[in-house]
């Protein structure tokens, strides 16, 4: 039997074929499936998938359904070996759904225009966040596991809880989307009166409504499960740009400034790539053998901010284990305080 890692990807479209295009190029062996057999198919011929079926060998499963299908499909996956996660841009429902040590919900905040398995990208997942939402009942090697193989596809690994998850990526994916929808079709009615209003569609224009050039059909179960978190987030955009509009009917270019240097200041500081090795510190941490302790720690980090670049577990025959873990030099002692706070014993020292 070939020692090759085995994958199992359950939907294959513009994710999943992302996803069995980084893994192969790993020299992953991947397996799939899809409700449109010509589709999977045609991952096979783009190179997404080795051959399309199940694996009973396989050590971990994606789930790249349409959020509706996601449970079911994962419970399915549990019934095999190997951990499991998802990509699905809803998260609560999901884990509610699906209680098992073994499964981890999972979402990379990445994608295109582009619509189906010829969309995919073996580069996709590079420099991108990708979301993890362990719970109390999350075994940690199967966390660490799959977080392992995540960061290998170049993504940059954030641990919310799921509930989290849902509250804040309604306002940085879900409205945007929304938002680029209603600023596209208000233009596209000024179309109707002006036929020149889309050819002077310039850059910005472009860059804002992208993201509405996405396969729309996904977003209907997305704003049913995540329905109260969009509202709010929809509310709370109507309200800056009311506010907005109330600035610039009074002329008043002062605050206008100053709210539009806020905005700035906030867009140029978005988080960049992982710093160097030199910039790195090494974080141990003794936890105990309880539900919840890698959802905890996890999440923690996660809250302060900072970004967790790698982990793993050494397990002690004592019980319990160690969480080693790197950050970025100058949120070292940052971390261990708020570990510390938390009544954990931890360590922290810079790889050079």
């Amino acid at each position: 039997m070939s020692s090759a890692r085995r994958a199992l990807v359950v939907g294959t479209g513009l994710i999943g074929g992302s996803v069995g295009l980084a893994l192969r190029a790993q020299g992953w062996h991947v397996t799939g499936r899809d409700v449109d057999e010509s589709r999977a198919a045609r991952a096979v011929e783009l190179g997404a998938l080795d051959e399309v079926g199940d694996d009973v060998e396989v050590d971990i499963t994606f789930v790249a359904t349409p959020v509706g299908s996601v449970p079911a499909e994962v419970r399915r996956a549990l019934r095999g070996r190997g951990v499991v996660t998802d990509v699905a841009g809803v998260k609560a429902p999901i884990v509610t759904a699906v209680a098992d040590a073994r499964f981890v919900g999972g979402h990379p905040m990445a994608g295109s225009e582009q619509e189906g398995v010829d969309g995919a990208d073996a580069s996709l997942f590079e420099g991108a966040t990708w979301v993890l939402t362990p719970t109390d009942d999350t075994d940690p090697a199967a966390y660490a596991q799959i977080r392992a193989v995540v960061s290998s596809l170049g993504a940059d690994v954030v641990a919310l809880r799921p509930e989290d998850h849902d509250q804040l990526v309604a306002l940085v994916s879900h409205v945007p989307h929304l938002a680029a929808a209603a600023l596209m079709t208000t233009a596209a009615a000024g179309a109707e009166e002006h036929a020149a209003v889309l050819r002077l569609a310039a850059g910005g224009f472009r860059d804002m409504t992208r993201v509405a050039a996405g396969h729309p059909g996904i977003w209907i179960d997305i704003c049913a499960e995540n329905r109260d978190a969009i509202v709010t987030g929809i509310e709370g955009l109507q309200s800056a740009l009311s506010e907005m509009r109330e600035l610039v009917e009074r002329g008043d270019r002062e605050r206008l400034l100053a709210w539009l240097q806020r905005a700035r200041a906030a867009r140029v500081n978005l988080p960049t790539t992982a710093p160097r090795p030199e910039e790195l510190a090494e974080i141990r941490v003794a936890v105990p053998d309880r539900p919840g302790v890698i959802a905890e720690v996890t999440t923690l980090v996660s809250e302060l901010g900072v970004n967790m670049f790698d982990l793993e577990t050494v397990h002690s025959a004592e019980g319990g284990g160690v969480f080693v873990f790197l950050v970025d030099a100058a949120s070292g002692d940052l971390v261990r305080g708020a570990l510390l706070a938390r009544h954990y014993r931890p360590s922290a020292r810079r790889l050079a």
